[in-house]
């Protein structure tokens, strides 16, 4: 059990927490008084140190932990306050700083970064001059960098240097950080002279240049385009006695990859192997987008299963991979790859897609059905992607009694038609099937006069193609002129009279 002053001391701190009124009751706990009563479990304690080793007095440490959080709740208000002035009031930092005599390292930083997040970064070199000056400690490297740094975040390259020429004047020696901050900013912006600049400067106050100090500039020119750069940057590297490791190797495989140069991305990766070097995930990645994109399926399945191992992909990552397979009709791996996604990424509309086209496109009822069985037991509502796929399995198979039904039972699964399922009813009717029940159906429900939208994931176009309709309705958008184009309102009502006008120009 605890004494009566130790549950004072609890509950009055307990209380501090609620409101600010109960500030009152830190008062009288700075100094407890000590009470005639003591514990059991205390006397046991103190009888076992013996008496030339007092024990620690518990009272004693509850008063120093209500002094701690006195200050801090005392700290918080006032750094509360002078943000409140900032943000409220639209007060001059420089003048609140002058009328407060000084600030805290804390409420320093707290007024930096409420400048940086409210667009006044402005000011914040001017704040930084003038706290520093009050106390000439605060003139050290540390400040500086931190300070550089944020300049060079918020692109602010001008004032960046002029902090260092600043440290340059306070003879304080700028680290390799700050100049690779400078060098990186200037580069990003494309400003690549002004960054050779400063690369030279920091070898004639002999500071050298790391491998670090060269990856920001190759990226650089990868964002730019700059390839040829980056080989004399490589170069330069050597040169300076700066060798490439494993993290330049991989930025190269990524910026070759973007650019789509094979070849010399090929020749990274052939020397990362040969000098065992890691592949970081993504790299590989990389890698993998850069063939999909030429859709050269040996290597990109070699690089996808690498991928595998490391992380999960991106949904758009793996649409292009869909789309190779779809483009070499193999439509089988479509399942694979919709499986591979469904174990990292577990069940989304994605996954079902990729699964039940590959059973579609290779014509299969029986698969078709097996996926929907999928569907149903793990409660996966339809979507028009869904239904689209089975009718246009149906249409190509010509299987006018279930495409039927299935028109028919949209409304049993709530999938609203979009215009690929208008386009699948007209495609069926130039075929032979008699549609104009369905379509009276939707004008009944109003269908037809609602905005046209398509909804359909479009690998679903990828693996069966647009159709006659859908064909018909670009043809007949491009005949019309401007202002026709700009037509506040599609519905599929206008589509479809568009598409008959236009189909009755065309001779027979």
């Amino acid at each position: 059990m605890e004494n009566a002053a130790t549950l004072n001391i609890h509950r009055s701190i307990a209380l501090t927490w609620k409101s600010r009124k109960d500030i009152i009751f830190f008062k009288p706990l700075l100094n407890p008084k000590p009470k005639p009563f003591t514990s059991f479990p205390t006397l046991i304690a103190l009888s076992s140190l013996g008496s030339s080793s007092p024990a620690p007095s518990h009272q004693t440490s509850s008063s120093m932990h209500t002094t701690l959080l006195v200050e801090a709740y005392h700290n918080h208000c006032r750094l509360k306050a002078l943000l409140h002035k900032l943000e409220e009031e639209n007060a001059c930092p420089l003048l609140l700083l002058r009328d407060d005599g000084d600030w805290t390292k804390d409420q320093f930083w707290a007024v930096i970064k409420f400048l940086r997040y409210s667009s006044r970064c402005k000011e914040i070199l001017q704040v930084f001059d003038m706290w520093k000056n009050i106390e000439k400690a605060r003139i050290n490297e540390l400040n500086y960098e931190k300070i550089i740094r944020l300049l060079v975040e918020e692109d602010m390259m001008e004032e960046a240097v002029r902090a260092l020429r600043e440290m340059e004047f306070h003879c304080l020696k700028p680290c390799l950080e700050v100049y690779n901050l400078i060098i990186h900013g200037y580069a990003r912006n494309g400003k690549f002279d002004d960054a050779l600049f400063f690369l030279n400067e920091m070898k004639e106050i002999h500071l050298a240049p790391e491998t670090c100090t060269y990856d920001g500039l190759i990226e650089a020119y990868g964002k730019y385009k700059m390839y040829d750069e980056i080989g004399l940057c490589l170069k330069k590297m050597e040169m300076d006695g700066c060798l490439p490791d494993h993290w330049t190797y991989n930025l190269l495989i990524r910026e070759f990859s973007r650019g789509g140069l094979l070849k010399r991305m090929e020749k990274v990766y052939r020397t990362m192997l040969l000098r065992r070097m890691n592949f970081q995930p993504s790299s590989l990645v990389a890698m993998l987008e850069a063939y999909a994109n030429f859709g050269i399926l040996d290597k990109m399945e070699k690089v996808y299963r690498k991928v595998l191992a490391f992380r999960e992909l991106k949904e758009d990552l793996v649409r292009k991979v869909a789309s190779v397979y779809i483009g070499h009709h193999m439509f089988s791996r479509l399942d694979d790859l919709g499986l591979d996604l469904y174990s990292r990424e577990g069940s989304n509309d994605t996954v079902w897609c990729l699964r039940l086209l590959s059973h579609a496109c290779l014509l299969s009822r029986k698969g078709m059905d097996s996926i929907v069985q999928q569907m149903e037991k793990a409660d996966v509502p339809w979507n028009v992607t869904i239904a689209n796929i089975i009718l246009l399995a149906y249409l190509k198979m010509k299987d006018f009694n279930n495409l039927r039904s299935l028109f028919y039972s949209l409304s049993t699964h709530h999938v609203k038609p979009d215009i690929i399922t208008i386009g699948i009813l007209f495609d069926a009717n130039r075929v032979g099937f008699d549609g104009a029940g369905i379509l009276e159906t939707w004008r009944k429900m109003g269908l037809l006069y609602r905005d046209a939208e398509m909804n359909t994931d479009p690998l679903v176009l990828t693996a069966f193609g647009k159709g006659h309709f859908l064909r018909g309705c670009e043809d007949a958008y491009i005949s019309l002129g401007p202002d026709a184009r700009e037509k506040k309102r599609w519905t599929y009502h206008c589509i479809i009279d568009l598409v008959i006008k236009e189909n009755s120009k065309q001779p027979m």
